[in-house]
């Protein structure tokens, strides 16, 4: 499933740290969520949030996959977790793809877009979590829960 995983607890800088790189196959992000939420809940900084973060986290995976690698297993999704205590949960997601514009998306609950049965992936991570900013022509998203 994963090609590197690393889990860094108790430095001095962070309480958890977490990096990991899947391959792009839609059947690798569900275990990914999985083990990345495992982590989180250990921490204990976001509890309660924790149900926002899984959906959030699980929506950027599949989208990388999906829309950044196409779908090439050849292709890899890279994901960091980092959790301190005076900033919160920061989640970093990259794909190699050519990136997008988020400001270009349709609007999810506009229209003939509320019976759409794809394009809210965006949309929910915005709604869930406290701050999400797209980096690098939007192959990179930073995401914050506090």
């Amino acid at each position: 499933m994963t090609k590197k995983v690393l889990v860094r607890k108790g430095s001095s800088r962070f309480r958890m740290q977490l990096d990991m790189t899947l391959p792009a196959k839609r059947e690798a992000v569900d275990p990914a969520v999985q083990q990345i939420m495992a982590e989180v809940r250990k921490t204990n900084r976001v509890a309660g949030k924790e149900d926002d973060i899984e959906l959030a986290l699980s929506e950027a995976l599949a989208n990388a996959v999906v829309h950044g690698c196409q779908c090439d297993p050849d292709k890899s999704v890279e994901c960091c977790v980092v959790c301190d205590d005076q900033r919160g949960l920061l989640i970093v997601v990259r794909d190699p793809g050519t990136g997008f514009d988020p400001a270009l998306l349709p609007v999810p609950t506009a229209g003939e877009n509320l019976f759409s049965d794809h394009g809210r992936g965006v949309y929910l991570m915005n709604q869930l979590m406290d701050e999400v900013q797209y980096h690098k022509n939007g192959t990179e998203i930073h995401m914050v829960k506090r």
